[in-house]
């Protein structure tokens, strides 16, 4: 899908335009506390909470939903797709062999950057690789977590205890959850559990993924403008923003019925802030990662 930063669309939120922009300027140069934002509607919202501080809150590490300040013109962007006989075509790639060990952890000590490398690199067969598409519309799952895996019953004091990691992927093509459990010192994989209807909190390329399909949809109009009176400058790219995000679940009948798969697919409400500036309230809309189009919940 490509990115349309460069229409003009109409400065108009809908039905609650007016109420965001004025909400917006009564707070601009201020620092919403942190606290977890509470969710007004029926739909369920998973783990979101506000950094405590104006530019904090976007730290790293393994774990999904950890952000980041977003770096780097177009990451996370969509890339151009095409149709082919009703179904989307992705770009070809190539599985690369595994890394070799190199530094390794002992016991319980946390994965070290070699080893959540390789725990990547071997969880993803050539199978899996070809078979599966990420957040993006390419070839390949989407990657959410690398984590130290659980020691068996009987080697709870991760004495001799294999070293292992829980790899959890997403498979946009067929909105599967993948977890594979791999054994780094065998260099297999010991486990694989495919879940479908379960969604972790987002990862960073996740979100922003979906600032960009929000920049490119119509309703997205709102958020340009309030950034531009904010800052005086036009928001052309996620880059721009801070960003964070939750799952978005569907209640039947209490949303546009094109958010009634939400939950099945993998749906997401951000929470968009200017840097070193004012959050900007983007909770009515819902971006619909799976079928790549955004919408308003109904009032």
């Amino acid at each position: 899908m490509p990115n349309q930063w460069g229409n003009t669309y109409s400065r108009s939120w809908g039905s609650r335009g007016n109420n965001v922009r004025n909400a917006v300027h009564r707070h601009l140069g201020k620092v919403v506390a942190g606290a977890a934002i509470a969710v007004a509607g029926t739909a369920a919202m998973v783990a979101v909470t506000l950094p405590g501080t104006a530019g904090a809150g976007e730290t790293g590490g393994n774990k999904a939903g950890a952000q980041q300040p977003v770096q780097g013109q177009g990451q996370g962007q969509g890339q151009e797709q095409e149709q082919a006989q009703g179904q989307t075509a992705v770009q070809p790639g190539v599985v690369e062999q595994a890394p070799a060990e190199g530094d390794k952890g002992k016991g319980s000590d946390p994965l070290t950057d070699d080893e959540v490398e390789r725990a990547e690199q071997l969880a993803v067969s050539r199978q899996l690789f070809n078979a599966s598409e990420n957040v993006e519309g390419e070839r390949g799952p989407q990657r959410l977590t690398v984590d130290l895996a659980e020691p068996e019953a009987d080697a709870v004091d991760g004495q001799g205890a294999p070293r292992r990691a829980e790899v959890t992927f997403y498979d946009y093509w067929d909105d599967t959850l993948v977890t594979k459990t791999v054994d780094l010192d065998t260099g297999k994989v010991v486990e694989t559990i495919s879940q479908q209807g379960v969604q972790p909190t987002p990862s960073r390329a996740e979100n922003i993924e979906a600032a960009g399909l929000l920049l490119a949809d119509p309703l997205g109009a709102g958020l340009k403008a309030d950034y531009k009176d904010a800052t005086d400058n036009e928001l052309t790219s996620p880059d721009q923003l801070w960003l964070s995000g939750g799952i978005y679940r569907a209640t039947p009948g209490a949303q546009p019925a094109v958010l009634d798969k939400c939950g099945e697919h993998r749906c997401v409400r951000l929470f968009t802030k200017v840097k070193n500036g004012p959050w900007i309230d983007t909770r009515s809309l819902v971006i619909d990662l799976s079928a790549r189009n955004v919408a308003e919940l109904d009032r």
